[in-house]
């Protein structure tokens, strides 16, 4: 038998880092340093332990993160769609490379203080509400993009996005039953904080300096 805290084999993790970055002035946000890591090795610490095997959602040239040791997937569609189009090629790529994975779990690339128990917490949610996806929130506001989605739905997200054109996230999951994870916001940190800014960068800093000395 597998360890009791061992991570879910059937659960994909998807890092979306596919996004453009404008208000951080463009470049990799995730790649920007963040104590003695970068964002992206935060993030990381935090989402391995959770599932069975870790993708990075990034267009461009993947050997900017070629430090980090795991599949670097660009959209399968064109034109920088949004973090939609980054859960169809996480979907996309568990059906072709991870057969035993039923499930895909997102994060965004740029949450350093992201929830270290979401994969299980979120699944757990899917159970008892016999739902067909989940995602997380927290003080009372969903974050779509950290989500629990279901590889067999791949087919219905495809023509979502390439035929219909949809970009919203919320815009798909309304067709379906989803499951919402309340984290809470504890030591006046929300589990979802997100670097957008310089000025969110020296704010992690600070929080993260907090949660040392914690």
């Amino acid at each position: 038998m597998p360890p009791e805290n061992a991570p879910d084999t059937s659960v994909v993790g998807l890092v979306l880092a596919g996004g453009l970055s404008r208000r951080m002035g463009g470049g990799d946000k995730c790649l920007l340093p963040l104590g003695e890591k970068t964002v992206l090795a935060h993030v990381l610490d935090r989402v391995r332990p959770q599932v069975s095997r870790a993708i990075l959602n990034a267009n461009g040239d993947p050997a900017r993160f070629a430090a980090y040791g795991l599949p670097v997937v660009p959209d399968i569609v064109e034109g920088f769609a949004g973090p939609l189009a980054g859960v169809l090629t996480g979907l996309d790529w568990a059906a072709r490379n991870a057969p035993q994975a039923k499930w895909v779990a997102s994060f965004a690339a740029d949450t350093p203080f992201l929830p270290a128990d979401l994969v299980p917490r979120l699944l757990e949610a899917v159970a008892e509400g016999k739902a067909d996806m989940a995602c997380a929130a927290s003080g009372g506001r969903a974050h779509p993009v950290f989500g629990l989605w279901p590889v067999r739905l791949l087919g219905d997200l495809r023509d979502a996005v390439v035929v219909r054109g949809i970009r919203k996230v919320d815009a798909w999951t309304a067709n379906y039953r989803l499951a919402r994870v309340e984290c809470a916001i504890e030591g006046g940190i929300d589990p979802f904080f997100n670097a957008n800014t310089p000025e969110d960068m020296a704010k992690a800093s600070g929080l993260l300096n907090h949660l040392s000395l914690a």
